[in-house]
Formats: C-alpha cells, sequence, structure tokens
C-alpha cells in the first residue's frame, strides 16, 4: 500500500530558520511559513516545527563511531571510610561564609587540612567525589596541588575528557609521562615537544628525583630556549640545588637576559662553597671592617664607589629603584650573596649574635642588618636567623637586626617547627597580637600548645579590654584553622557575652561571644574529622 503524502508533510518554505523567526516575533506578527493567517496560525506553527524536526532528524548523517574510551586507570589506594567520605561531600558542597558572620564554621576553609589528611593516611578519594574536587581544584589554584595528589590517577583521565579540567593536565605534565625513571625516550619526547607548563612540571619533577638528569635535560636545549622560558626552568633548580649545578650556574652568568643573569647568581650564592660566593665575599669583605680604635667597637662601612663589569657579570644590579642611592644599593646586594660564614673572622672572631649587637658607624645599621637577614633566609642559616631576630620578649619589637614584620616572618621560616612556634609564643606574650598575624602564617600545623595558648590568652585579654574586635578576625580566622582542637575545652568560658567596658566599641561582647562560638564549633568539627579519617 503506497502511502500518500498530505501537505502538512510537505518541506516547510524557508526551512527551520523561518519557523524559528516566526516563532520568536509571534504568530500576529509574523505568519508562520506555510500556515494560513488567523487564529489557527499558532497551533500551526507547532505543528509544521514537529514535522521539520523530524525532517531535520531522519536527514542526519550517521558520523563515525569514536574510538572506544580506554577504561579509567585503576587507584590502588584503600578507600575512604565512608564517613569520610560523606564529610568530603559537604566540605565540597560549601559555599564560603561571609566573613565574620554566624557561628557556623567555614567549611571551605577546612578542606585544604582534610585533603591533606586523607593524603597522609593514603586513602583514594570515591570515584562520585572526582568532578567536584576537580571543580574545586578549577576555582582555587592553592588547593590543586592537594587535590590533584589525592584524586589520583582517575582525575587525570577525567580531566582529558573535559576542556574545564584541563590545568590538571597541565599541573601533572599533561600525558601523565612525568615520572616513570625508566623511560628516558619518553621523558625526553614530552621535554622537546610538550607545552611549556608540561616542561616546567618534567623539569620540576625530574630535579625532585635526580637532580643531575633534571640539570641535563635542560642543558640539552637551553641555547634554544626563549629568555622568559629560560628564567622559568632555571628557577626549577631551587630543587635539589648543589655544588654539581655550579659548571652550569656559572654559564649562565653570561646570559643574554639581565633576569637569568640575576636568577643564576642568587643560585650560585646560596652555595657558600661556589666561586661566585668566594667574589663576593671577597667584595664585601672589603666594604665592612670593625674600628677598633673608637672607645667601643663599632662596624664602619665603605660602601663600593662603582658598580663594575665584573660585579654586574655575577648578579649585582646596576640602577637602584626610586628613592634609593646607587652605594647602599650595590653594598646590599654584596652582603646578600656573600656566605654568612666570612664574618666572625672578618669581624674580630666574634659569634653572629655578639656581631648584630655591634654599633654600626653613620646610619649602615638598616642596610648592613637588612642584608644579613637576606642572606640567612637565602642560604637557609638557623644560627643568623637566631641572632637577628633575637629574642622575642625584647622591649624593641623588631629585634636587633630585623627591619620589618615580613622579614622576621622569613627568618623564622628558617629555624625547625617548635622553635618557630616557641619565639612566636614568647612575642605575642610581650607584643601582643597586633603584629603577629604574619609571624603566626609561618608556624606549623596544628599548633604547637605553648603557641595556642598564647594566642588564646591575647585574645583573651583583648577581649576582656573590651577592644575593637574586627581588628582581630584575621587571627580568629588563622585560630579556627590552625590550633590544636584539644584546646576547644579551654574556650569554654569565653562562650557568654561580656560585661563591656564603658570606652568599649559597641556590640564588641557580642561579637567576640559569637566569634568564639564558631572558633569551639570548628575546633569541634576538625576533630571529628580527624576521627572520621583514622
Amino acid at each position: 500500500m503506497t502511502r500518500t503524502s498530505s501537505p502538512a508533510d510537505a518541506p516547510v518554505p524557508g526551512g527551520w530558520d523561518e519557523l524559528v523567526t516566526a516563532a520568536l516575533l509571534g504568530t500576529e506578527r509574523r505568519t508562520p511559513p506555510g500556515c494560513a493567517p488567523g487564529p489557527g496560525a499558532p497551533a500551526a506553527l507547532l505543528d509544521a516545527a514537529a514535522v521539520e524536526t523530524v525532517r531535520r532528524r531522519a536527514g542526519l548523517r550517521p558520523a563515525p563511531a569514536a574510538d572506544r574510551l580506554e577504561p579509567a586507570p585503576a587507584d590502588p589506594r584503600p578507600p575512604l571510610p565512608a564517613p569520610a567520605a560523606r564529610r568530603l561531600a559537604m566540605l565540597l558542597a560549601n559555599r564560603p561564609a561571609a566573613s565574620g558572620r554566624g557561628t557556623a564554621p567555614d567549611l571551605m576553609e577546612l578542606l585544604p587540612q582534610w585533603l591533606a589528611a586523607a593524603e597522609s593516611r593514603g586513602f583514594a578519594a570515591p570515584a562520585q567525589a572526582l568532578p567536584a574536587l576537580l571543580d574545586a581544584a578549577r576555582g582555587r589554584t592553592d588547593l590543586r596541588p592537594a587535590v590533584l595528589r589525592f584524586a589520583g590517577p582517575r582525575a587525570l583521565w577525567l580531566a582529558r575528557l573535559n576542556p574545564d579540567w584541563r590545568f590538571a593536565l597541565r599541573a601533572a605534565g599533561g600525558t601523565g609521562a612525568l615520572a616513570r625513571p625508566g623511560d628516558p625516550e619518553k621523558t625526553r619526547a614530552l621535554w622537546q615537544e610538550g607545552l611549556f607548563a608540561e616542561r616546567v612540571a618534567l623539569l620540576s619533577s625530574l630535579r625532585s628525583r635526580d637532580p643531575a638528569a633534571g640539570r641535563d635535560l635542560l642543558a640539552s636545549t637551553w641555547a634554544t630556549e626563549r629568555a622568559e622560558d629560560r628564567l622559568m626552568f632555571l628557577d626549577s633548580l631551587r630543587t635539589g640545588l648543589g655544588p654539581e649545578d655550579e659548571p652550569f650556574l656559572e654559564q649562565a652568568l653570561t646570559d643574554r637576559s639581565r633576569n637569568v643573569r640575576g636568577t643564576a647568581a642568587e643560585l650560585l650564592s646560596a652555595l657558600p662553597g661556589s666561586a661566585l660566593a668566594s667574589r663576593m665575599a671577597a667584595r664585601a669583605a672589603a666594604c665592612v671592617a670593625v674600628d677598633r680604635a673608637r672607645d667601643t667597637p663599632a662596624i664602619v662601612v665603605e660602601a663600593p664607589h662603582e658598580c663594575d663589569a665584573d660585579m654586574e657579570r655575577d648578579g649585582v644590579l646596576p640602577t637602584p629603584p626610586t628613592g634609593r642611592g646607587a652605594r647602599s644599593w650595590w653594598f646590599g646586594q654584596l652582603v646578600e650573596a656573600a656566605p654568612l660564614g666570612i664574618w666572625p673572622a672578618r669581624l674580630g672572631g666574634r659569634t653572629p649574635g655578639e656581631i648584630v649587637l655591634l654599633p654600626v658607624a653613620d646610619d649602615w645599621r638598616v642596610d648592613l642588618h637588612a642584608a644579613w637577614c637576606r642572606a640567612a633566609v637565602r642560604q637557609r642559616d638557623a644560627e643568623w636567623a637566631r641572632a637577628l631576630l633575637g629574642a622575642p620578649t625584647a622591649p624593641e619589637a623588631g629585634g636587633p637586626g630585623a627591619v620589618s614584620l615580613a622579614e622576621r616572618a622569613k627568618l623564622l621560616g628558617t629555624l625547625s617547627a617548635g622553635e618557630r612556634a616557641e619565639w612566636v609564643a614568647g612575642f605575642i606574650a610581650t607584643h601582643g597580637l597586633s603584629e603577629a598575624f604574619q609571624l603566626l602564617g609561618v608556624c606549623a600545623v596544628p599548633w604547637a600548645a605553648p603557641l595556642g595558648r598564647a594566642v588564646v590568652d591575647a585574645l583573651n585579654i583583648a577581649r576582656d579590654a573590651g577592644s575593637y574586635p574586627w581588628s582581630f578576625s584575621g587571627v580568629m580566622g588563622l585560630a579556627e584553622r590552625c590550633l590544636d582542637p584539644a584546646e576547644a575545652s579551654r574556650l569554654d568560658g569565653l562562650l557568654a557575652v561580656p560585661d563591656e567596658p564603658e570606652d568599649a566599641s559597641p556590640g564588641a561582647g557580642g561579637y567576640w561571644a559569637e566569634s568564639f562560638q564558631r572558633l569551639v564549633t570548628t575546633l569541634r568539627l576538625r576533630a571529628a574529622m580527624a576521627e572520621e579519617l583514622r
């Protein structure tokens, strides 16, 4: 039986685009093609659209079948305990709370700690959580390393299927070719053909495993790299830096790029036995001496009068910043790059602690001590860092040598975690919290008991004094993330709204009570999170 086509089956004049136009403008303004105007036009438009839709679908030619996806790689790590998996879903679903509002914890700020704890226990990420983990890492670059370590190889498999997650491929070296020690051909191919971010990740990975192999790989293409790329690659040599890198870095001192030369000089000065360090030591020692003719021995400084070509080759920048004298600029760079071990012999056999207490003539003290601070950080010299920090209880908060809070924070970074916590606790007990925020940021988490007690006591003192509460919101935020959860029981007495002194900020008591309630709630939540991961 042959079917007779009806007028409704005929192609619509003007096609699909005409139907869409009529639908957008309305049938009162545009009569649909092939339809009569009037009250029946809307129904006719829908009928015509239905027919045209079938026609369009029937006319599509099937595309060749794509290659079947390789299955996601297995993750051999043990599965996450069910309570911890539920907690992870809650953390990932949370949206950051408004700062300083309410008593509920800010769960998103606890996610980095949770990830670190889960990774330390060797658990695998639940498969259903991988998309949310990748989305969280996409929005927060600080989370990416921890997320990718915890998410494992299956996250990279997923990232190849979604352009929004391509950052994971760049961070992990693109194709996962990074890390097989026994596959030099694949490593070299990725180095020569990979994207820039993949090559940086490859070089960093190699340097952490085999510094010599990483340096040799960089040397193989060094002459053909762009200046900005050479700078980034050279910075990767900080990982695993050792005396064997000196010949390559000496060669980089002649690079066309001033920034590359400066970075090479900085790396060489971090090797106290390098030839550059010896050259800088001779220059710096010629500028600094002890004047014994005075009633009280004092350090005298004779800064360089010029920056010659040899100094420039060794990384000394000739042009000072605006407002900085040229001689003090050159002098600071020389002292910063000189090995700290030269100064006891040069300055009368004194210890670093005795040296930083010597007076410095002609207002050179700030420049000299600031340069010693930078040298101590660069050379990771804990003895000089202690001397420059001084006692945390000293009346002068800056100590005998440090010139700023930022310098003190960097000096603390050269000390052990326990020593850092003890020093900052003493600083807070003497000077309070107003200058301690940067110092707290370099202390290990969770804070050691003396440091935690010092922070809580200082907050309590500020609360009782009716101090302006919002100025402590940053320290409160740090305490929520860093205070040992065992300290929660000590805070129960601070949850009530205190009596406000007459000169207190309006509403301060309520704010303090709310902040301590949020702190206690967060600490107990962190304790529960740790228990779930056990």
